[in-house]
């Protein structure tokens, strides 16, 4: 990597990796926020879903933001806005101020993929290192984010308003590193100076001294119908999916984990340790591995192909999880851990598979599309497995996760039999 590619690549790394710090400290809280204000499930997972909407729905608006004023502003304000709501759910006295944080927290939030991945595509020449060191560091952050909550939490008495003040500060010395790292954002992009040519006439035709991006709403309907006309739909299907599916299966895992007899809550000098925290920080960390191979793997083997073994791989563990973890300590950890490898597995195919399947004028706007298909049409996941948790389930909840990655799996076939 040259100077500029390590450059965008260390600040994406830190981006990614406190975004899903926040995301997953989250699921960790809910129990807490479920006796605090005496809720059920089903209440708690419409408030998570609510909130972190906005995680996806911010997504195009912030694509489109990235294509027009560029990717560092945005990554720096997101990184400000997450810390401020952590701060806000700090002092939530009930459930409203609670949702609005966490809406808050999902706006700012919903920048980092569009502005981060456009970033990527278009800035750094070594994509696919830059893939796998940019989900690698998104899954540290997965580990972090519940491993640091249940270790405040235990540490403060779980004093949770004081753990989410705490839980803002990375986010607020993050912005300001942000700030100050210098980047080329169309370095990959722009073709090389040549005699008698025009050295500052980008890839998509625009010049630098014109602006780039999309500058009315006419430009965005028309751009927006360019790409859902074409292949980009098929892989904005997949991915809505594998955000229905990745929610579903996170929002209430700590939850259903801590029910199970062989990691059942045990009381530690006079306090209450949850074993089942530990196991899904752990799952989360074996994502890590998932999310370097999948980015190595991308420019390695058919993009869709390797969507089709993931979300196929996703399907058969949904279907086994609950025999496994009834069989005893071994099986559960064991599945646990291919779980957390294949969930992370498939996010650098899929966030590769976009840049393949549009434009680089308009990779902004194609990964604000992507993110509100993962987050938000995603987020509607925790409702999901909320109210099927309360009225039906846990076996109907794996069915129906079973369901989505088998037809995310049917579509990238597809997709693989078109692309041959």
């Amino acid at each position: 990597m040259n100077r500029n590619d390590r450059a965008i690549t260390g600040l994406v790394m830190l981006s990614h990796s406190l975004v899903h710090t926040y995301e997953f400290a989250i699921p960790v809280l809910i129990p807490i926020w479920i006796a605090t204000f005496d809720t059920s499930a089903a209440l708690v997972g419409i408030v998570v879903t609510v909130g972190l909407s906005l995680f996806g729905l911010g997504s195009l608006p912030a694509g489109v933001l990235a294509d027009r004023v560029g990717s560092k502003p945005l990554l720096v304000a997101c990184l400000l806005g997450m810390g401020g709501a952590f701060l806000l759910l700090g002092i939530a006295p009930n459930l409203i101020v609670l949702t609005l944080a966490l809406v808050f927290w999902g706006a700012a939030a919903s920048v980092h993929h569009p502005a981060g991945l456009s970033l990527v595509t278009k800035g750094v020449k070594e994509r696919g290192n830059a893939f796998a060191y940019h989900g690698t560091a998104g899954n540290v952050g997965t580990a972090i984010g519940p491993l640091l909550t249940t270790l405040l939490l235990f540490a403060f008495a779980e004093n949770w308003r004081f753990v989410a003040a705490v839980l803002a500060v990375p986010a607020l010395v993050g912005a300001f590193l942000a700030f100050r790292i210098d980047v080329d954002e169309s370095a990959a992009v722009r073709p090389a100076a040549t005699d008698g040519g025009d050295a500052g006439t980008d890839e998509d035709g625009s010049t630098d001294k014109g602006q780039p991006g999309i500058g009315s709403i006419e430009e965005f309907l028309s751009t927006s119908k360019v790409l859902l006309a074409s292949a980009f739909l098929l892989v904005f299907g997949v991915v809505m999916l594998s955000g229905l599916y990745y929610r579903g299966a996170l929002t209430f895992l700590p939850a259903l984990l801590s029910g199970f007899d062989a990691i059942s809550p045990v009381s530690v000098l006079g306090r209450t340790l949850e074993p089942a925290n530990y196991v899904f920080t752990g799952l989360l960390a074996v994502g890590v591995f998932g999310q370097y191979a999948g980015g190595k793997l991308t420019d390695r083997i058919d993009l869709e192909l390797g969507l089709l073994i993931g979300y196929g791989t996703l399907a058969l563990i949904a279907v086994v999880y609950l025999p496994a973890a009834s069989a005893g300590l071994l099986p559960l950890l064991a599945l646990s851990a291919v779980l957390g490898f294949f969930l992370f597995f498939v996010q650098p195919f899929y966030q590769a598979t976009v840049a393949e399947y549009t434009p680089p004028e308009a990779r902004g706007l194609s990964y604000g599309y992507t993110y509100l298909g993962v987050f938000g049409v995603g987020a509607l996941g925790a409702s999901v497995a909320g109210g099927i948790l309360t009225y039906f389930s846990q076996f109907v909840l794996f069915v129906v996760l079973a369901a989505f990655a088998l037809a995310a799996s049917g579509i990238a076939a597809y997709l693989h039999t078109r692309s041959d």
